[in-house]
């Protein structure tokens, strides 16, 4: 069957490895992912570093206070590399044989299943995922994260924040400032979202775990998320 389309999903660490491995989460999401795979999608799954990152950043932090961030940058690299190979494995012979580790690299290959990992200091896995939508000519990114909505404000500290369905890139940069900081908890990477705007790429922002979610998502159907164009 021949590809009817291309999306990518950057796969939030925090759901792949909250604190420990998601087994039941990660069987399902094979399930979704082989399905749709199936029907003709091709796709592009772009893992994040996790609970794994965040540790060993914050012991590389107590251990040297005045690590770099590019340091830090490479540690989370790391953990999203390790991810990524557990990601691939689950999809067996469906999927690339190895990890792409640079997201400006089109790889030639009928598989309909692509995992990535992070590439370098200064970026993201978002970054990346968006790399790959303008590498592989893909209009969509699905952020699936450990949040439903994009909110007004952090909703964990304002009980007055707002759910936000729709929001352009201007609006959105607004909210989450300008600059990659290594670690830091913002519902998509500014430095990903400048290139996004810049390239027209569509980003929906949904909670990961919601897989019926997830499938009307890829289905084309009403969701719950944050669509940010």
């Amino acid at each position: 069957m021949s590809i009817r389309r291309t999306i990518i999903i950057s796969l939030g660490g925090s759901i792949i490895i909250p604190a420990k491995v998601d087994t039941a989460f990660l069987k399902k999401f094979r399930t979704v992912i082989t399905e749709f795979a199936k029907k003709g999608f091709r796709f592009i799954l772009v893992a994040g570093g996790g609970s794994v990152c965040r540790e060993y950043q914050k012991a590389a932090k107590q251990i040297v206070p005045a690590m770099s961030a590019d340091d830090l940058d490479w540690i989370g690299i790391a953990s999203t590399k390790m991810n990524a190979e557990l990601v691939r494995t689950l999809f067996g012979k469906l999927a690339y044989y190895e990890v792409l580790h640079n997201p400006t690299k089109r790889v030639v290959t009928d598989k309909k299943i692509l995992v990535g990992a992070g590439w370098k200091p200064g970026s993201s896995s978002d970054k990346d995922a968006i790399m790959l939508a303008q590498a592989y000519g893909a209009d969509l990114v699905i952020n699936l994260s450990n949040i439903r909505y994009v909110y007004t404000a952090d909703p964990r500290k304002d009980k007055d924040a707002k759910p936000i369905a729709r929001i352009s890139w201007n609006d959105f940069l607004k909210l989450a400032g300008s600059k990659h900081v290594p670690g830091r908890h913002i519902p998509f990477d500014p430095e990903a979202s400048k290139l996004a705007k810049q390239l027209g790429v569509k980003v929906v922002v949904c909670l990961g775990t919601d897989l019926v979610n997830v499938r009307k998502i890829l289905s084309g159907a009403k969701f719950q998320g944050t669509l940010i164009e």
